[in-house]
């Protein structure tokens, strides 16, 4: 069986009974950065065989992560944070045990691109979420001008470094929306940011921008 086990986003209390009890059973745990996820195990007091499972390798790690399935060993797989699959290499090897017909379950849990929706205060009821946007400028000014004229709230990762330029292209893109930049989520400097895309790019200009980023834009700042 593989399982999808949700981590905490930031705080480590932010996981569920079943997930200590699944990550306490299975074989080994496949995780995207061995150190992050021994740091969770170690507060658990779960001791496990790590295999690290990541972009770069990740299609030597699916060959042998279905070969332990097939001889009927239990393998949870783990991200960096959050849920597995969302905005990183999980997805291929659940595509991958779908493919060979073989058993996997899901155990829910934290996901940064929910709670940003739920605390930035935009409407809930229809939104679509974009992953992280290209590195390339031009890619990712294409991927901007797909949100012209889009009525639901859009969600998107960033990273701190790429953050500043991201807000100015959003300017030139989709003028002076309204944006919300959620950073650091569950941690203890947690922010949630409600800005006009001027002012967000004035405020990281003078603050560097640091942590994990959730954007959000959406056309009407009150909601629906």
């Amino acid at each position: 069986m593989l399982y999808i086990v949700a981590t905490p986003i930031g705080n480590l209390k932010d996981i569920t009974l079943r997930a200590i009890e699944v990550l306490s059973k299975v074989d080994f745990i496949a995780c995207e950065d061995t150190r992050r996820t021994h740091i969770l195990l170690q507060h658990y007091d779960i001791k496990k065989p790590l295999l690290s499972y990541y972009e770069y390798n990740k299609l030597k790690r699916i060959d042998e992560i279905i070969r332990a399935l097939k001889e009927n060993k239990n393998v949870a797989l783990v991200s960096d944070a959050g849920t597995p699959g969302i905005s990183d290499p999980g997805s291929s090897l659940i595509r991958r045990v779908i493919g060979e017909n073989l058993k996997i379950e899901v155990i829910p849990g934290a996901s940064a691109l929910l709670v940003g929706l739920v605390l930035s205060g935009l409407p809930m009821h229809k939104f679509i979420f974009e992953g992280f946007l290209p590195v390339k400028a031009g890619a990712r000014r294409r991927a901007l001008e797909c949100f012209k004229d889009e009525h639901r709230t859009v969600i998107f990762y960033e990273s701190p470094h790429r953050l500043l330029k991201t807000l100015v292209e959003i300017k030139e893109v989709l003028g002076n929306c309204n944006i919300v930049i959620a950073r650091e989520l569950t941690k203890k400097f947690e922010e949630v940011l409600r800005f006009k895309a001027e002012e967000a790019i004035v405020h990281f200009t003078r603050n560097e921008p640091r942590g994990e980023f959730v954007i959000l834009i959406h056309s009407n700042m009150k909601g629906e």
